[in-house]
């Protein structure tokens, strides 16, 4: 396989783990689009999730691994999250990575959503929302890995469930954003590595390249996008990606079904 592959699903990864447009719809619609559907390419997708994992490790190692009580509310919210996925991987594997026109119902339903959110729910809402992470209670934060599992189906975006749960339970949105960045360190962790060893048969040597520089450029680019969504939601809300959702999911029914 030609190793600007890797690069194009690097980089879809990169820019989309850590937003809330979900990064497993986006590089089932690259698959569709490059017509590379194959077992290896499933678990590629997974894979180089990994680069992104290491950026938010770059970005925040203090929090990550010395902060006690970040990682005690890490460790609560990833637990049902571990547990689910466990329960749920050969169906999720089998039956929910191979549905496009249930990646772009999703997309566009959490667009819906998301946009609903802002405009209505979270200003009408009366909680104050000055929470840091450490502060939330350790129950809240099992509940919010309870939360992210809704994005095991395709398209519906782990980091937009954690982000809007966080809120929900009176989390800023910075930190909102932020916990779901640790978040997704265990949790692309183990579903990499569960991946691996379910599915190792499939790799060869002659795949090593291209899953180097599918790693190599994801952390590029999640560095990158961390960087900017923590600027960006200082001074903007999440409407775009609502609106953005929507439109990706009409322009993908009329690439592929219409």
């Amino acid at each position: 396989m030609e190793n600007i592959y890797a690069i194009i699903y690097g980089v879809v990864e990169g820019i989309t783990e850590f937003l809330p447009i979900s990064s497993t719809g986006h590089l089932m619609l690259v698959t569709q689009l490059l017509g590379n559907d194959s077992s290896f390419i499933k678990s590629f997708e997974i894979i180089i999730q990994l680069g992104a994992i290491l950026a938010i490790i770059a970005l925040y190692p203090k929090r990550l691994l010395a902060d006690k009580q970040t990682i005690l509310r890490v460790s609560a919210a990833f637990i049902p999250t571990a547990l689910l996925g466990l329960l749920f991987y050969k169906i999720i594997k089998t039956y929910l990575l191979a549905s496009v026109p249930l990646v772009l119902v999703t997309l566009f339903l959490g667009g819906v959503i998301i946009i609903w959110f802002e405009k209505f729910w979270l200003n009408k809402k009366e909680v104050k929302r000055e929470k840091t992470v450490n502060d939330l209670p350790i129950a809240h934060a099992a509940y919010l890995g309870l939360i992210q599992c809704i994005a095991f189906i395709p398209g519906v975006s782990r980091s937009a469930a954690t982000i809007f749960g966080g809120m929900f339970f009176g989390l800023s949105r910075k930190e909102a954003v932020e916990f779901s960045f640790f978040l997704a360190v265990p949790t692309m962790a183990a579903a990499t590595g569960l991946d691996l060893i379910k599915n190792y048969q499939t790799f060869s040597v002659d795949d090593v390249s291209f899953l180097v520089i599918g790693f190599v450029t994801s952390f590029v680019v999640a560095l990158l996008a961390v960087k900017w969504l923590t600027r960006f939601v200082a001074s903007n809300d999440f409407t775009y990606f609502g609106i953005y959702r929507m439109g990706i999911a009409i322009l993908g029914y009329f690439l592929f079904f219409y």
